[in-house]
C-alpha cells in the first residue's frame, strides 16, 4: 500500500515520512531498505514506528507546517480525527476510510471462479486488509449453489500459525482485529 500512495510523491522529488500500523511495520520497512539499496536519497524516505505514541506522532504529522500532505488508510474514527487535526493549517488530506467492501456474485458468474474470488476477497491476510471483503452480496438465482460451494470451500481451509505448511488463515494482529471478526460473525 505505501508503494502506491508515495510513489508519485517520490517520482515528483518530495520527500516523504511513512508511518505504517504499529503491529505491522515490517512490509514498510523492508521497502525503505529496499529503496535505499537502490539509491533512493538520503532523507527522501523516512519511518516512524510506534506503538505507545500513535496519537502524538498523528498530531505532529498532521499540525507539522513541514508536511504538505497527509495520506491515511484505516478506521474513520481516525480519519475524523485526523481531518480535524489538519483543518487548523488546511493541509491538504487524502482519506481511505471504513473497509466495508462489498463483493457481488451475479447469476451469470461462474460458480468455481466467483467462489475461489471470493475467498481471497475475504481471507486474504486473515481477512485483515483494507479491501477485505465484509459484504456479500449473490443474486437470488446464483444464491443457493454459491453458499453451499462457498461453504465446502470454506471449510476447507487450513487454520493456524502462518509458518505451518498449508495454513491459509493465520492469526489476527491485535484483540481489536478479534473483536471486529467476532463483530462480524455476530
Amino acid at each position: 500500500m505505501i508503494t502506491r500512495k508515495v510513489g508519485a510523491a517520490l517520482a515528483a522529488g518530495c520527500t516523504t515520512v511513512w508511518k505504517p500500523a504499529g503491529e505491522t511495520p515490517l512490509s514498510c520497512l523492508a521497502q525503505a531498505v529496499l529503496a535505499q539499496e537502490a539509491g533512493f536519497p538520503k532523507g527522501a524516505i523516512n519511518v516512524v514506528t510506534t506503538l505507545e505514541k500513535v496519537a502524538e506522532v498523528g498530531q505532529e504529522l498532521c499540525e507539522s507546517k513541514l508536511v504538505r500532505k497527509l495520506s491515511f488508510t484505516g478506521s474513520t474514527r481516525v480519519g475524523k480525527l485526523l481531518m480535524q487535526q489538519c483543518s487548523q493549517s488546511l493541509k491538504k488530506l487524502s482519506l481511505e476510510l471504513g473497509g466495508n467492501s462489498p463483493f457481488l456474485v451475479f447469476d451469470d458468474a461462474k460458480l468455481e471462479t466467483a467462489v475461489e474470488a471470493c475467498v481471497m476477497a475475504k481471507f486474504r491476510n486473515s481477512g485483515q486488509t483494507c479491501v477485505t471483503a465484509n459484504r456479500i452480496f449473490v443474486q437470488s438465482g446464483i444464491h443457493d449453489k454459491f453458499a453451499e460451494a462457498l461453504t465446502k470451500r470454506i471449510k476447507e481451509l487450513k487454520v493456524g500459525p502462518g509458518t505451518e505448511e498449508g495454513v491459509f488463515v493465520g492469526p489476527l494482529t491485535h484483540d481489536r482485529a478479534v473483536e471486529k471478526a467476532m463483530s462480524h460473525i455476530a
